[in-house]
């Protein structure tokens, strides 16, 4: 028994295992910048996260001289920065797992010129960290008080609600919040909800005194009916892909706005058309005002490219770029190679991905992702909230993950 833990091979299959807890930790680092936490037992959860801590913490110590482990004990005091800062609240979370992290860190094996090193900077990062966040939740964060007054879920569980009253010097509003109920992770004794989902569909002022919420079903071709009476120029933005589905390319997508007077003349418009112009609107002749040519297959493509545009788009000189192959950066070089003589752009080439709704029929609105029926809610009798514009305008992507300042509050 002695000749297998002693072996080798033996401690380098078990830092495998060992540097699991610190994937774990990571995670939960993870989970913290873009998860809320709720507790539900702090008992369970601190009695849970202590077992494992230990068994961690004991499998790190047997191989504490393996790379493996060296490494994870320098990633797990990292790694619970923002959790932290965050889940500071949460002392049964935070404890066990900090407390494994300074052991294994003051008892591994890497040399101890490493870990005065790597000790310090990660204290820098913690009191700095911890300054930041303090001065930060100070200054730029209101704290308004706020009362939920009712929440509650749609009819088919996709969604979840509150009314909040908030309090103000200008009488209070009365606010009505959505949120996708089905973005949750749920494990023993703690939920995470996913941060910044919550969305403003209604907003009273002064404080409203009557609160009555009503939740319908209605399908998808009864609500595109009544969107059409209400305005026939509802535009609906998409996206690349949702576009190609509909038949349509990029080149179809291309506009002119803000055109210099003396440009808009030269095409036969007057001071006051104002209103951007699809490139296929315009003839070939009145293209070239603005240094576009088109093919017979209806691609765009500029006439003369500067070098500083043929470096972006990474062509050789002389060949021609295609508007559809010209990124955000490329149309910006695009734009300022066609200045006027006190450096204001004379146009702006744009992309303008938006349809009418009145444009879409109903089995395209279904390739779009519009469910055949969903929920709406009417707050006070009237309508503030519809699953069918939720799903076209994608008001709830719970996949996406960007990092923002609207995080740290």
């Amino acid at each position: 028994m002695k000749s297998i833990l002693s072996n080798k091979w033996t401690k380098r299959c078990v830092s495998v295992i060992a540097s699991l807890y610190t994937a774990g930790v990571c995670i939960l680092s993870y989970f913290s910048i873009f998860y809320n936490i709720y507790v539900e037992s702090k008992v369970s959860l601190c009695l849970l996260v202590s077992a494992v801590s230990v068994i961690a913490l004991v499998l790190m110590l047997y191989t504490r001289n393996q790379l493996l482990t060296k490494i994870s004990s320098f990633l797990i005091l990292f790694a619970m920065i923002p959790v932290v800062l965050l889940y500071f609240s949460e002392k049964a979370l935070l404890i066990p797992i900090v407390a494994t992290g300074i052991i294994i860190l003051l008892m591994s094996g890497a040399g101890e010129g490493k870990k005065t090193l790597f000790g310090t900077i990660i204290l820098l990062l913690y009191i700095f960290g911890a300054l930041g966040y303090f001065l930060f939740t100070s200054f730029f964060v209101t704290h308004a008080k706020t009362e939920v007054i009712q929440d509650g879920e749609s009819p088919s569980k996709l969604y979840r609600y509150k009314i909040v009253n908030t309090e103000d010097t200008s009488g209070g509003s009365t606010a009505v919040y959505i949120e996708p109920n089905t973005a949750d992770l749920q494990y023993p004794f703690v939920t995470f909800k996913l941060k910044n989902m919550e969305r403003i569909c209604y907003m009273e002022r002064p404080i409203s005194g009557n609160v009555e919420i009503q939740w319908a079903t209605q399908s998808r071709s009864d609500i595109t009916s009544q969107l059409g009476s209400i305005s026939e120029d509802i535009m609906v933005t998409l996206s690349d892909d949702e576009l190609e589905q509909l038949g349509y390319t990029k080149d179809n997508t291309f506009q002119l706005s803000g055109i210099n007077v003396y440009k808009r003349m030269e095409i036969g418009l007057t001071a006051s058309d104002v209103a951007p112009l699809k490139l296929d609107s315009l003839t070939d002749e009145e293209l070239a005002v603005f240094d576009i040519g088109r093919e017979s297959d209806g691609k765009y493509f500029v006439l003369e490219p500067t070098d500083d545009l043929y470096l972006v788009t990474k062509k050789e000189s002389g060949e021609k770029i295609y508007l559809s192959e010209l990124n955000k950066k490329g149309i910006s070089e695009f734009n300022y190679s066609h200045l006027n003589d006190y450096g204001y752009t004379l146009f702006e080439l744009e992309r303008d991905t938006s349809v009418p709704l009145s444009s879409l029929n109903d089995v395209q609105l279904g390739m779009l992702g519009v469910s055949d029926e969903g929920d709406v809610l009417a707050f006070n009798g009237k309508i503030c909230f519809r699953f069918y514009v939720a799903e076209i305008e994608d008001y709830f992507d719970t996949e996406s993950r960007k990092l923002s300042i609207d995080l740290l509050s």
